[in-house]
């Protein structure tokens, strides 16, 4: 049981950014399971220790990833945040002119990994820096109002380029009238895509599949349920709303008393 808890997770198709990466999250996850099965051969834990070693190389290894730490994080404009990472001593990446380099973290519980071209100077010593943009959606869809929703989801994810974080909570009657669940299900393994459903009619989570209890809700999406969600985002999300005039008027009601303003939503 030791064994098979430090055993390598394969990626998902959502974690690679297709970018032709070297190396690939795959060729990471081939290379990391290759020395696991090694040491689990030879009942010696010790063995899985040499990627840690690895990095605390001040150069930068095509073949493996290296950690660095963060030493400031600035934000730019409203979605835009530049990222300041150390490097050992005066040490330098040594880029050539466009060539980028390939980051790798852990976002949702998810594995992510992006390649990103520094803008700092190639030649600069002991840091350099990249940019990263991260807008924030939230989608509040009731019943039939998923539809205009699912569009705009679908051409985040198809954007490798976009990093758009997108919480869609989706309130229905019951579980049964959860409209097209494999679909939902799919899109919520992407690494920036959160799912929440909210279910007016059902009593209890324990009746439901245990793949959905963790991230619905039972009863109305209300003032209360609205701040934690709200609060749950990473910075203040532009808001999509869309159901029947009376859940367009309580959502519109609920955000402005979380400190939403009307000009960051737009009702379909």
């Amino acid at each position: 049981q030791d064994w098979l808890a430090l055993k390598p997770q394969e990626p998902s198709p959502s974690q690679c950014c297709g970018s032709g990466c070297k190396p690939c999250i795959y060729d990471v996850y081939e290379k990391e399971l290759a020395q696991w099965e090694r040491a689990k051969a030879k009942q010696d834990k010790s063995l899985l220790m040499e990627k840690k070693e690895q990095s605390n190389n001040s150069e930068l290894n095509p073949d493996t990833f290296t950690a660095f730490n963060i030493s400031s994080v600035e934000q730019l404009t409203e979605d835009t945040y530049q990222y300041k990472f150390e490097l050992p001593g005066n040490s330098s990446l040594r880029l050539s002119l466009g060539q980028h380099i390939v980051l790798r973290g852990v976002v949702n519980g998810l594995e992510v990994q992006r390649a990103y071209t520094p803008i700092s100077p190639g030649n600069a010593e002991g840091y350099f820096e990249v940019l990263m943009k991260h807008g924030e959606l939230l989608m509040l869809a009731s019943g039939t109002g998923l539809a205009p929703m699912l569009p705009i989801l679908q051409s985040i994810t198809d954007d490798e380029e976009d990093e758009t974080f997108v919480t869609l909570v989706g309130c229905f009657r019951t579980f049964d009238k959860i409209y097209l669940k494999p679909l939902l299900q799919d899109l919520a393994r992407y690494w920036n895509v959160r799912i929440f459903y909210v279910l007016s009619q059902e009593t209890s989570l324990e009746k439901l599949p245990w793949s959905y209890q963790e991230n619905t809700y039972t009863g109305r999406l209300n003032e209360g349920l609205m701040k934690t969600i709200i609060n749950s985002c990473r910075r203040r999300p532009f808001v999509l709303i869309c159901g029947s005039s009376a859940f367009n008027e309580d959502m519109s009601r609920y955000l402005k008393a979380a400190g939403i303003e009307e000009n960051s939503c737009f009702v379909f």
